[in-house]
Order: C-alpha cells, then structure tokens, then sequence
C-alpha cells in the first residue's frame, strides 16, 4: 500500500551495536507509513561516521533527515536509538510530529552520572582492545537482557559480529547515558505526542516508564508482555500501536 502523502515520515533508530534491519520486522507490519531505518553512526552502513556529543548527533540527524527529503516525521527510537531521539526531539526540531520510545532512559540525576561514564568507559576500552565476540558474550548476559534465551544469546551475538569495535566504543563513550542531560522534565512539559512501549519482564526500564507516566500525563505509556527488545519480541504489536496513532491523523 502506498504511504498518504500528508502522512509524517517514520523515522526508526536502532540501540547499540544494532543496525537499520533490527527494525523489519516491525516495518512489515506497518500499513501505508513511509519508513525509513537510519543506521546509527559508528554501526552498519555509517560505522565510519563518528558524532562527538548529543549535540553533535541531534546535528548529524537533522542533516540526515534533509538529505533524504524528509520535512514531517515521527520517531522511534529503541535504547541508544530511544534517547538520542529524545535528546533530538527536545531541542524541537521543526517537522517532527510524534515521539516513540522503546525502553529509553530518561537521564540520570547529576549524581549518578560520573559512575555511568565510568561504567561505559570501562565497556567502550573492551570493545576497542578485546575480540569482540568476547566482548558480545558479556554483553549479552547484563541484566537487561535477562528474557533471551540460550538461543536468542547466540543468535544475537552472531548478528552483532559485524561491527566494528573501535566505532562501537566511540559512539559508547559520546552518548553515554552519563553525558545525557535529564529530559524527565522536558517529557512532562512537552505538548509533543510521545509513546512509551515498556515490558513487563524488564523490570528497570518498565518501572522507569511507570515513574515516567506518572509525572508526565500526557505521555502514554504502552506495557507489551516481553523485555528490554520488545521490537525483536513482538513486533506486531509495536506495528498496531503505531498504525492505530497514524489513523488518527488521517
């Protein structure tokens, strides 16, 4: 089915160490929105492209965005993806309509960011000095991604053998989650329309969106039986969310 044309582009962003593919699934099921999955700098088709700060990458996007014509768009951003799209859509880009976040953090309070950058730094010198499947192994087995199976593990793993180390521990240490400014007040501030799907089995980042619904009641917060990869998990059901919203705006 072809898009309505006065319909917003979607604009997808994947998490660390993904690519633009991770989003297939969910863009099978969407009907008559015009896509387009973005490869983060340091991963896939960009791994030669480094952003130096937030700042920088709200930039990137903005041009990014201009290259491919697109003037209306909402977006999606799941993890990393999740919160430079919040970074991007709180310095109110022109044209954006809607924000989607898939298991993205809000920012930290000031006092707990240090230890975040130490926490990243210390991942972003294994990506860049250990073979990364290595790496991958550990990775994968942090508390976050609990719900994989044995199965799921390896397969992600495998997936992920594609990039490359030292681009991967550029973009960690730009975006770490301690160099984020806390966007909790912009979200309960914003009139922006802005989605949050959550899981039940990611117990940190669906007890955040629950923290996030209750000061932000314009947000609404969509709870999908999975965990932190909802996207992988249950595609169809992120599909059905975001084409409920877009009837809306025909």
């Amino acid at each position: 089915m072809s898009s309505k044309p006065q319909m917003p582009t979607l604009v997808l962003l994947h998490g660390l160490l993904g690519d633009a593919q991770d989003w297939g699934e969910v863009i099978a099921g969407l009907e008559g929105i015009h896509c387009l999955a973005l490869d983060l700098p340091g991963h896939g088709q960009n791994h030669h492209v480094q952003v130096g700060s937030f700042e920088a990458f709200h930039h990137w996007l903005g041009d990014t965005l201009i290259t491919h014509g697109v003037r209306r768009y909402c977006l999606l951003g799941y993890s990393l993806g999740g919160r430079l799209a919040l970074y991007h859509a709180s310095r109110q880009p022109p044209g954006l309509e809607a924000l989607w976040l898939e298991s993205a953090h809000p920012g930290l309070p000031a006092s707990e960011r240090a230890a975040r950058i130490a926490h990243d730094e210390r991942w972003a010198t294994r990506f860049e000095q250990e073979p990364l499947e290595n790496v991958l192994a550990d990775w994968y087995q942090q508390p976050v991604f609990v719900d994989l199976t044995e199965v799921e593990h390896s397969r992600q793993i495998q997936r992920r053998l594609a990039n490359h180390g030292s681009a991967i521990a550029s973009m960690l240490r730009s975006t770490s989650l301690g160099h984020q400014p806390s966007l909790w007040q912009w979200l309960e501030d914003t009139s922006l329309p802005v989605g949050y799907f959550s899981g039940q089995r990611d117990a940190k980042f669906h007890h955040l969106a629950s923290r996030l619904a209750s000061v932000a009641p314009r947000l609404r917060h969509i709870t999908l039986e999975g965990g932190h990869n909802l996207h992988s998990k249950q595609p169809d059901d992120i599909s059905h969310n975001l084409n409920a919203w877009y009837q809306t705006l025909g």
